[in-house]
This record gives C-alpha cells, sequence and structure tokens, in this order.
C-alpha cells in the first residue's frame, strides 16, 4: 500500500500555510490525550492500587492526620492526572484562533489577487473566499473534538476521585470485618 501525500497538498494549496499550524496543534492535541488515556488505563490504575494497599496497612484509619494523610494523597494522585488539561485546553482555544487567522490571510490573498487582475469577477472571489474560510472550518472542527475529549477526561477524573475515596473508605471497612 502506497501512501500519498497528494490530499494532504491538496489541502494545504486550498486553505494555506495555516493549516499546517492547525495541523501541528492538532497532532500535539491528539498526542497528549492519547497520553492521558494510556496513562489513565495503565499507569493511574497501578497507583491506585498501591495507594490503596498502603492506606490499608496503615493501623490508624480515623484520626484527623490519618484523615488529611489519605486527603493528601488522593488528591496528588488525582493531581496527576489533571496535569496535562490546562495544556489541552490552551491547545483547543488556539485552533479556532488560527483558524480565523488562515481565514484573514486568505482574504487579504482574495482581495489583493483581484486589485492585481483589475477584475471583480464574482466567480473568482467565491472561489477564494470558499478557500479562505477552509482553516476556519478545520480549526473549529480539531477544536470541537478536542473539547469532545477534555470533557469527558474531566468526567473521567471527577467520577475516579469519587471512586477513589469511595476504594478507600470501604477498603478499611473489609480489613475490620
Amino acid at each position: 500500500m502506497v501512501l500519498t501525500l497528494e490530499p494532504i497538498r491538496w489541502l494545504i494549496s486550498a486553505g494555506g500555510e495555516v493549516l499546517v499550524l492547525i495541523m501541528l496543534v492538532a497532532m500535539a492535541l491528539f498526542a497528549i490525550s492519547l497520553e492521558r488515556l494510556f496513562y489513565w488505563r495503565f499507569t493511574h490504575r497501578r497507583a491506585r492500587r498501591v495507594l490503596i494497599e498502603a492506606w490499608i496497612r496503615r493501623r490508624d484509619h480515623s484520626s484527623w492526620s490519618a484523615l488529611t494523610l489519605r486527603e493528601v494523597w488522593t488528591s496528588e494522585l488525582i493531581a496527576r492526572l489533571r496535569l496535562p488539561l490546562p495544556w489541552l485546553k490552551l491547545l483547543i482555544a488556539i485552533c479556532p484562533l488560527l483558524g480565523l487567522l488562515g481565514t484573514v490571510t486568505g482574504m487579504i490573498q482574495v482581495f489583493d489577487s483581484l486589485a492585481l487582475t483589475e477584475s471583480s469577477q464574482a466567480r473568482a472571489m467565491a472561489d477564494g473566499v470558499a478557500q479562505a474560510t477552509l482553516p476556519t472550518l478545520c480549526g473549529m472542527a480539531v477544536a470541537v473534538v478536542g473539547l469532545l475529549f477534555v470533557t469527558r477526561l474531566e468526567q473521567i477524573i471527577r467520577r475516579e476521585d469519587q471512586r477513589l475515596h469511595d476504594r478507600m473508605a470501604r477498603a478499611v471497612e473489609d480489613s475490620h470485618a
């Protein structure tokens, strides 16, 4: 199977150089998203299990200092899960702005070419406007998909935080039984 780059070349020529920036931001966004997914599936679950086992091994589970320690441990574990969220949100916010930049630069090129040819052909202008709006479409599409992932990740983190507290409390009850 031969991989052809023609669709990518066409996309860049149709939307301008800003699409390359949008593609780079999209790749970074989705790479961080995949990393978080793998972290949650493998590393976080193992760290959660170690944390619960360490909590069970403690003798004191009910004093103020023990409950504070439990809260610190769980907060640190959840904070590691949240670590890249600000970066993901930043990349999502950049995408529509890059799309707008591509549209503005595309419109400048359209008006520039119309001024150079000294023609006011509606067809040429319509084609130029269509090409100029392509970066906005791509920027918005990447941002929407990124928002869907971040929303899902935040939901997973909230649920994980609650489950972690519940499991630690249940583990202590089970160990006393």
